[in-house]
């Protein structure tokens, strides 16, 4: 029977340091993997690619507001619940026509029709998709994860503004409505409704 030629000490170590590589490359992968949806998410909050909205502060609108021209855009809301979310959801108003680099309010209603109390958080887009990083909120329920009792229903507002940027982006030319619409999924088990931040 043939025997093997013995392991020279450097190749023992650089097969080792080729197994450590390999591990710690795995590693990474997986640690990628886990990071990618945040990381996702968080590239599209900031460049609003896929028809995410952007987060804006009371001083952007103030900003904003200064460079209104007076044209008017068409805002659609949607509001609907994911399967196996027993909540009614959805907007006050269905359309409504505001001025480009004005704030205004949005408002839905929600309802929890379960016997039992649950806890929500929206997901949100924005069509067509280009509006996305035009459409800015300053105030909106999709922040925070919301708790309605049982048979509790509240009424939910979104403070927001249409950046007058739109109106210099050629791929937004010929959009006359934008649609804002927001899916409620069941988010966890009920936490205290004091601090689920409705009113």
């Amino acid at each position: 029977m043939a025997t093997l030629p013995p392991v020279s000490d450097d190749a023992a170590r650089r097969n080792l340091r080729t197994g450590a590589l390999a591990f710690t490359g795995a590693l990474a992968m997986l640690g990628l993997g886990y990071a990618s949806v945040p990381l996702y998410r968080l590239f599209c909050q900031v460049t609003g690619f896929g028809g995410t909205t952007m987060q804006a502060t009371e001083s952007d609108a103030a900003r904003a507001a200064t460079l209104a021209t007076g044209r008017q855009i068409s805002i659609r809301f949607d509001g609907t619940s994911a399967m196996g979310m027993p909540w009614t959801f959805r907007p006050v108003q269905a359309t409504d026509t505001v001025t480009i680099g004005e704030r205004d309010i949005a408002t839905y209603t929600a309802r929890n029709d379960s016997d039992q109390p649950i806890t929500g958080m929206a997901t949100f887009n924005v069509t067509p998709e280009q509006a996305g990083k035009y459409f800015n909120k300053i105030q909106c329920f999709c922040f925070t994860e919301q708790t309605l009792q049982p048979g509790q229903e509240v009424t939910m507002p979104v403070l927001y503004f249409v950046d007058p940027a739109m109106l210099d982006d050629p791929n937004m030319a010929g959009v006359e409505q934008i649609t804002l619409s927001y899916t409620f999924h069941r988010a966890k088990d009920p936490v205290n409704p004091a601090a689920s931040g409705i009113n």
